[in-house]
């Protein structure tokens, strides 16, 4: 069935429209998904396997247009990285402080995580200049939540709107440490600015309103950095100079990715997956909170630990779900999971308000508008909030034209929501999925029955 369900029409080789036409008598998903590596994981085992000494080798790498360009700008810096495969990635360090200037900008594509972490490196690096851009997107997105923080540090960094936009100039300095109150609860931030401690004389601390992910902390560990933690303030502090030896990093599933299977499963009748080797860190766990608070049927299955990152497979069934409210310290835990939570919530019996979220608004599109916009324009009913949306759940989606806005999590979202909705949906500028799992549309072919 899946062939007739699922076409692709191609636009001048580059854009392509996704066309899902669920048959009259409905359709169901079943079977094993492996999802790409986690995204989070693939950048800072680059990027610190870069600034490493030694050898860096990494398993289950994402092979997204994210990571690429974090391989990118590094090889440009002087780090040897391998073709870049899910089997095996070689990462021949340069040591910290040892960056090349480079001959060229630095692209980061379209990865805030790229810019937004390369920079507490580059900031820190004295007696370098460095000039880094990224795609239209990034360039429209805030830079000052990393770059503020620097510059208190003693970072020279200009740009435009004032230096919180790319394309955006580094003079590296020799830094000083800061204890940084940081007003969001951030990875990102926190994670640019541990960065730039590692090569800073003494202590650099951050501490969030809440606990965001914690890659960067078990990682630098993992590499040798000087880390301490302070759970009850949500601190982390790093000693430095720091000294980091290559490691052997294997990276699990992105749960992220694993997130639009377990909201497909969940409302598609008569479905059954599993979902293997997904990442189950707890900072990144919210969307399995959320969901089990809306009721949907979610099992781990083969719990066990791999390179320091706890891993399950997941299986999801179909289940009825029911209107929750979303906010609070949960929301940095699932915060890029918001898109496809709202699918969910879509066919979920009661309301759904999710608060607290602001951030969607300066992502690769403004998912708060973008997602309501697109899921109304099918028959939901949504309405936009400051900083989130509410969501009553229950409406008919019909088929119609919808479009990414060149948001991969936006484009795996509305493809989801299509699954159930009668008649045709076209999906424009689908090809955007491929930023953080290239073969997501493959996939859903081979398991709709």
């Amino acid at each position: 069935m899946s062939a007739s369900v699922i076409t692709v029409e191609t636009q001048e080789n580059v854009s392509y429209k996704l066309i899902i036409q669920r048959p009259p008598s409905g359709l169901s998903l079943q079977g094993r998904i492996r999802v790409p590596g986690d995204k989070s994981i693939s950048h800072r085992a680059l990027m610190l396997g870069a600034i490493a000494e030694g050898e860096t080798q990494i398993q289950g790498l994402l092979l997204g247009e994210d990571p690429r360009s974090t391989a990118s700008c590094f090889r440009a810096m002087g780090a040897e990285i391998s073709e870049l495969n899910t089997d095996f990635v070689r990462v021949k360090g340069i040591g910290l402080g040892n960056f090349l200037e480079p001959v060229d900008v630095l692209n980061a594509g379209n990865s805030g995580t790229t810019l937004r972490l390369m920079l507490g490196l580059l900031a820190s690096h004295p007696g370098r200049f460095f000039t880094v851009t990224g795609d239209s997107s990034l360039r429209s997105r805030p830079m000052s939540r990393v770059v503020k923080p620097l510059q208190q540090m003693g970072a020279q960094i200009w740009g435009r709107n004032g230096g919180s936009l790319a394309p955006l100039a580094i003079q590296g300095q020799a830094l000083t440490p800061i204890h940084y109150h940081s007003p969001i609860a951030s990875a990102q931030v926190k994670s640019c600015i541990l960065l730039a401690g590692l090569l800073t004389e003494g202590q650099t601390t951050v501490t969030e309103p809440a606990l965001s992910r914690d890659h960067s902390e078990r990682m630098f560990r993992a590499f040798g950095a000087e880390l301490s933690i302070d759970p009850e303030t949500n601190g982390v502090t790093v000693t430095g100079p720091a000294k980091l030896y290559g490691q052997s990093v294997i990276v699990p599933g992105d749960i992220s990715s694993a997130a639009f299977w377990l909201v497909a499963g969940a409302i598609v009748p008569g479905s059954d997956l599993v979902i293997e080797n997904v990442g189950i860190n707890p900072t990144r766990t919210g969307i399995l909170e959320a969901l089990a608070l809306m009721g949907a049927d979610i099992q781990r299955e083969n719990e066990r630990e791999v390179a320091g990152e706890p891993v399950a497979d997941l299986r999801v069934r179909s289940s009825r779900l029911r209107g929750c409210t979303i906010a609070g310290d949960i929301i940095p835990r699932l915060i890029d999971e918001i898109p496809i939570l709202a699918v969910a919530a879509v066919f979920a019996e009661g309301t759904t308000i999710i608060r607290d979220a602001q951030e969607l608004r300066v992502k690769e599109s403004d998912r708060i508008a973008v997602m309501a916009q697109q899921l109304n324009n099918m028959g939901a009913n949504i309405t936009e909030l400051p900083d989130g949306m509410e969501i009553t759940g229950g409406t008919s989606l019909v088929g119609t034209d919808v479009d990414s806005h060149t948001d991969h999590r936006i484009a795996m979202s509305l493809a989801i929501a299509a699954l159930n909705a009668t008649g045709i949906t076209t999906v424009n500028r689908a090809e955007a999925a491929a930023i953080s799992y290239p073969n997501f549309f493959e996939s859903l072919t081979g398991i709709i029955k």
